[in-house]
């Protein structure tokens, strides 16, 4: 008796969030992030949007996730990982940053268009399985707490949790903090922006123990 109740009460929540999405999508329409063209459903992206968007896909630097123009063979990291290693073991992305990518990413910065995260989401968790199988936890970048009052959301929060909630592994946002507020990684070079963030992020003290030894995916 108490299984049929809360399955029917499962199905009533199912039919209610159901009907909730249709009325919204009613009086506002689903669009497209990158061309405001109209989709099936939030965060979907459009035919012409997708046909504009660079995935990133093997082969790649093994290290760093960099596109090779063509397969080197084996697990082979690009010059640049190998004249200055990196300090992470690996990394990956799911778009080259060109025009296309860079408006789906300020739509959501931005624009607060968070119908997109369940697609990001869905998109690393494919190129990230690898280390996602290996992940003790998600770590998302976090904010300035002044940037925060601003812009209302943290996006690697938000991408960490909905990866987080497909790949199994869990989002912990109360690991790092923010110690200074920096400018806009708008327009530096390599160089430039790692000076413009260095120093400015850490680990908690009272964190520390969720940290030591651990298998830990940034998220940004």
């Amino acid at each position: 008796m108490a299984d049929g109740m809360t399955r029917t009460a499962e199905r009533v929540k199912s039919w209610a969030a159901a009907a909730r999405r249709l009325t919204l999508d009613a009086v506002f329409p689903p669009v497209c992030p990158i061309t405001d063209e109209p989709v099936a459903a939030p965060g979907q992206v459009s035919p012409a949007a997708w046909a504009s968007l660079g995935f990133v896909d093997e082969p790649w630097c093994v290290r760093c996730g960099a596109p090779f123009p063509f397969s080197p063979g084996g697990d082979t990291e690009c010059a640049a990982c190998v004249a200055r290693p990196p300090s992470f073991d690996r990394a990956r992305a799911a778009l080259v940053y060109d025009e296309a990518s860079k408006k789906l990413i300020l739509a959501l910065k931005h624009g607060a268009r968070t119908d997109a995260v369940a697609t990001m989401a869905g998109w690393l968790a494919r190129l990230g399985a690898d280390g996602l199988a290996r992940a003790d936890a998600l770590l998302p970048v976090p904010l300035h707490p002044s940037r925060l009052r601003q812009r209302r959301f943290n996006q690697s929060t938000l991408i960490a949790r909905a990866l987080a909630a497909s790949a199994g592994v869990p989002a912990d946002a109360d690991v790092l903090f923010r110690r200074r507020r920096t400018g806009s990684q708008e327009g530096r070079s390599a160089r430039g922006r790692a000076r413009n963030v260095a120093g400015a992020f850490a680990v908690r003290p009272a964190a520390r123990d969720r940290v030591e030894g651990k298998t830990l995916i940034l998220v940004d």
